[in-house]
């Protein structure tokens, strides 16, 4: 199919029109700037609380529709985990020391109760962090804290 044009096609980018022009400009002298309003956006930066960190293992995806001790069903694609005392919802930053690979998961289970683990990941968080291949690695835990 072929659309016929108006008029020539030009590919320079000195043929923005004014008003366009006008608004890019605008928008490149603040880049926290509302362009509605003018003012500054509220920070979305998170902060986090570190706690004992340790050995993390992941769930194996075997285990995808069992219950969890919240209630839910395990999702292995979700970013959730299990540990032993945080309350269920807590959202953990969960960081990789050995890459400075971070996932941020919720609590929704309980344990490992086995060995001297810490943490059990899903699937998702494990590869996000890059322990999925190992099995488990050593990382460090922060509670979100607003």
């Amino acid at each position: 199919m072929t659309l016929t044009l108006a008029g020539p096609v030009h590919a320079d980018s000195r043929m923005i029109p004014v008003a366009a022009e006008a608004a890019i400009s605008t928008a490149s002298t603040s880049p926290l700037a509302d362009p509605v309003v003018g003012a500054e956006a509220p920070s979305l930066e998170l902060e986090f609380s570190p706690i004992k960190g340790g050995m993390a293992s992941y769930y194996g995806r075997h285990l995808a529709g069992a219950r969890t001790a919240s209630g839910a069903r395990f999702d292995p694609d979700a970013l959730t985990c299990a540990h032993r005392t945080l309350p269920f919802g807590t959202q953990l930053q969960v960081t990789n020391p050995a890459n400075g690979e971070t996932v941020v998961v919720t609590v929704n289970d309980r344990g490992p109760f086995h060995g001297n683990r810490v943490i059990d990941l899903s699937d998702a968080a494990a590869e996000e962090i890059g322990i999925l291949r190992k099995g488990s690695g050593v990382v460090q835990l922060a509670v979100l804290s607003n």
